[in-house]
């Protein structure tokens, strides 16, 4: 006698999360920006279940500095992107150009302490 298997209880439930190619040109933007400057020199894309991650490295041998993480929509999180400093959630936002404004403010504010201090 024959077991019928239904091929949607084995099929993944949820989708595979992509950037799209606007996403990506905002991601790489920056990122370029902070290899001309010698901040970062390394990136990595993963895809996981329900997400997308782009990540930043100082180094290619340590641990990301920032990681940009697009979530499945209606996975009932506050919003779509959130960015990590390290393992620290530092914010989320529905849209990427919010979470990357934050990001930008981050740096700003990395840089001009840097630069006191050389002052100082």
């Amino acid at each position: 006698m024959a077991t019928l298997v239904r091929l949607s209880d084995y099929r993944r439930r949820q989708r595979t999360v992509f950037f799209t190619r606007p996403e990506l040109n905002q991601l790489l933007s920056l990122y370029s920006r902070q290899v001309a400057r010698g901040e970062w020199r390394d990136y990595a894309i993963d895809h996981r279940e329900g997400a997308a991650v782009f990540s930043v490295f100082r180094h290619t041998q340590e641990s990301a500095l920032y990681t940009v993480i697009k979530m499945a929509p209606g996975t009932g999180r506050q919003g779509n992107f959130a960015l990590l400093g390290g393992r620290q959630r530092l914010t989320t936002a529905k849209a990427l150009a919010e979470v990357l404004a934050s990001l930008q403010r981050k740096l700003r504010g990395k840089t001009a302490r840097l630069d006191g201090e050389s002052a100082g």
